[in-house]
């Protein structure tokens, strides 16, 4: 029986207090003290895991301090400093583009229009989305890999992997107010247990909300060990979700 759009909203709304209740310290895993830092460093998160930018952004975050910093740079000297998060070139383009935009354009500041964001160099919706929820306090659907998964695990959406078209279907299921706390919610339970390949179905706190348990690609070996999903992945699947991560470029990040 095709599940309602009333029984849907229900159902997110059960999610969101178990994950709530599972990861109550989700949010933005990047490290930044400065707008324009967070906003370098969501750009290099692009096919990149979180722990590798946080490895990569303090000595570039204490040469650069403003977008002119950033903007003057020798392209090949970012170029190398930002290696090894991974398509480099692209990245650095899109940075360096991003800050002579921001000083021509606003005096070196980062705009808070969502629209305005969107039409920057190097911001995608994803990027936008959290930027806005993060330092302007706008509610917005950060769909980025494990989103995209859990959304069609959860049932939510059928095979689906367009990004924009998850997340214009979530806002549908997903109460405005609510779409930032959901957006790390499932970006969390994907790391820490709803893994790519093996996911922890044992120990997943949503399990009996989710049509996929047992099913999308569970291996007990995988669920021998206890409810994980408070703590950090092990490196095996640290790895696995690196290895999943979306293969879009760093502009639709």
């Amino acid at each position: 029986m095709k599940e309602s759009l009333g029984d849907r909203q229900k159902r997110a709304r059960q999610i969101l207090r178990r994950l709530r209740k599972a990861y109550p310290d989700a949010g933005c895993e990047l490290d930044w003290h400065t707008p324009l830092q967070l906003t370098v460093a969501t750009i290099l998160s692009a096919q990149c895991t979180d722990r590798r930018v946080n490895l990569v952004t303090p000595a570039l975050f204490k040469k650069y301090r403003t977008a002119r910093d950033w903007a003057a740079t020798p392209r090949e000297t970012l170029e190398e400093e930002i290696r090894s998060t991974g398509f480099f070139r692209n990245k650095a383009k899109n940075i360096q583009a991003l800050m002579t935009r921001l000083e021509e354009e606003f005096n070196g500041t980062l705009p808070s229009d969502f629209d305005v964001l969107l039409s920057l160099p190097g911001i995608g919706r994803k990027t936008a989305n959290l930027l806005a929820a993060t330092l302007f306090d706008q509610p917005g659907l950060i769909v980025d890999t494990h989103f995209i998964r859990l959304s069609n695990r959860l049932g939510f959406v059928a095979n689906l992997t367009d990004a924009v078209k998850i997340e214009f279907s979530l806002q549908k299921i997903v109460p405005r107010r609510d779409w930032t706390d959901w957006s790390h919610g499932m970006v969390i339970h994907g790391r820490r247990c709803c893994y790519a390949w093996k996911p922890n179905c044992e120990g997943c706190p949503i399990r009996p909300l989710c049509p996929s348990a047992f099913t999308a690609g569970w291996s007990k070996a995988a669920c021998a060990k206890p409810s994980p999903y408070a703590s950090a992945p092990s490196k095996g699947h640290a790895k696995t979700t690196a290895r999943a991560a979306c293969s879009r470029t760093s502009k639709s990040a």
